[in-house]
């Protein structure tokens, strides 16, 4: 693919090397020394790729990445410099830049950059594409319940562009697992595993020796090789919840498999092919954690070609009917009264929590239709009972004691449920987890705390 490349800086020798190995590898590539020099050449086409110094004679490079992009946000500008900070490079990258390299640069490193700047500037184009139009064959008429539809359209084209990382962003509780299956579903991917960890979940080594595997005797329990998910997965997809928490010693490490498709197992030095692909997700502001240095910069900006950001369930309520519906227990019923409630409650836990309340509600009502009564939502009508019927603090401003008086509290609820996953798994704790929307160590804690099973 022949692209069009700007290379501005003032250094003659670094600005006619660069231009003088682009032509010879058959893209067509101009030169500026100056950003005066480079806004002429924009006026007149603008390229695919933009190469900046981030010091020109005449202005601040970062001065220069926003005319570029204020003439085309599609193009990809790439710092080149010799005075790199990271503060400086994450500003870049807030602002549009898709790389930051530090002079002297390889010119094969610089040569990949470039392509891979193209392609995701490409994946921004169509992106774009999709939106000005308002509606694509990308995607169906009917989005499923919970997913607004440009979220729909960026699954589309994350499925679509399958070799390209994505990054799942927003508020615990909003999805983000169903969005990375999703992905992958919909993807030419979808007869291959998919397979996840998450990231905050296990130690360094544990992590390790997860997502890479392990040669026998590479620490003290490996009695045996073990594949790693990166090998399981094959041509499939592997899925990183909670990447914002990836262990600093495995960040390198992971970059590698995203750049190169290559890994070596813990204890091991062969090098291993990694076809997978990688989807991430997190709901930390990544951009901080590179500016905190808890997350690597390099690895940051590979994530970031196709980002796909969760609105919480607060900002979509007239969403929360139809996802109401489509989380309901099968065989319950919910009635209009229960449906506005739902609609007015904040949801901070998002759709889990959505989810855990109509199976607790669906198991309150007994096989009748689920009501405002059933919920137990904080500040509704379904209010816990009042505590002073219990020596406690009054029942909370426009809720009636007597009205409440045989609600059953959260923790009744809570234990109601729990009670009732087990029994319809057969006592299955991992499934009964699953089926409550909690990890198995959380369901341990409250075994524990409510007595049951002892």
């Amino acid at each position: 693919m022949s692209l069009s490349l700007l290379v501005v800086d003032d250094d003659d020798t670094v600005r006619e090397t660069l231009v003088e190995f682009f032509g010879a590898l058959g893209h067509a590539a101009r030169g500026a020394a100056t950003a005066t020099e480079a806004r002429r050449l924009l006026a007149d086409h603008a390229p695919d790729v933009a190469l900046v110094d981030l010091r020109l004679p005449d202005a601040d490079g970062l001065r220069l990445l926003e005319v570029i992009k204020a003439d085309d946000p599609e193009v990809a500008v790439i710092f080149l410099t010799g005075h790199a900070d990271v503060p400086t490079a994450v500003r870049a990258m807030r602002e549009g830049a898709t790389d930051f390299l530090e002079k002297p640069v390889d010119l094969d490193v610089l040569q990949t950059a470039v392509e891979r700047a193209a392609e995701d500037g490409r994946i921004r184009r169509e992106l774009a594409l999709l939106r000005a139009r308002g509606a694509s064959e990308a995607w169906s008429d009917t989005v499923p319940p919970g997913v607004t539809r440009d979220v729909d359209r960026l699954i589309a084209l994350a499925a679509r562009n399958d070799d390209a990382p994505v990054l799942i962003t927003g508020e615990t509780g909003t999805g983000k697992g169903y969005v990375a299956r999703r992905i992958h579903e919909r993807s030419p991917r979808a007869g291959e595993p998919f397979v996840e960890i998450n990231c905050a979940s296990l130690t360094a080594t544990f992590l390790e020796s997860e997502l890479f595997g392990h040669e026998r005797g590479a620490f003290t329990d490996a009695k045996q090789a073990k594949r790693g998910l990166l090998e399981v997965a094959g041509r499939g997809t592997v899925f990183l919840d909670e990447i914002g928490e990836l262990a600093p010693e495995v960040q390198p490490k992971l970059l590698k498999v995203i750049e190169e498709h290559t890994f070596r197992r813990l204890g091991g030095t062969a090098e291993m092919r990694g076809q997978a692909r990688v989807v991430c997700a997190t709901h930390q502001t990544l951009g901080d954690a590179v500016a905190a240095h808890r997350f690597r910069a390099d690895l940051y900006y590979r994530l970031q070609v196709l980002t796909i950001e969760l609105p919480p369930l607060r900002d979509r309520p007239e969403q929360i009917p139809a996802l109401a519906h489509a989380l309901l227990p099968r065989g319950a019923r919910i009635g209009e009264r229960a449906l506005r409630a739902l609609a007015r409650y904040a949801w901070p836990g998002n759709i889990r929590e959505l989810k855990n309340a109509l199976w607790r509600a669906s198991i309150l009502a007994e096989g009748g239709e689920i009501g405002p009564e059933h919920l137990a939502l904080p500040g509704g009508a379904a209010a816990p009972a009042s505590a002073d019927a219990r020596g406690g603090a009054p029942s909370p401003a426009g809720v009636d004691a007597g009205a409440t008086a045989t609600i059953p509290t959260l923790a009744d609820a809570e234990r109601q449920a729990i009670v009732a996953a087990l029994g319809a798994t057969g006592g299955n704790k991992v499934r009964a987890a699953q089926l409550l929307g909690i990890a198995r160590s959380t369901l341990a804690e409250k075994l524990k705390r409510y007595a049951i099973g002892d």
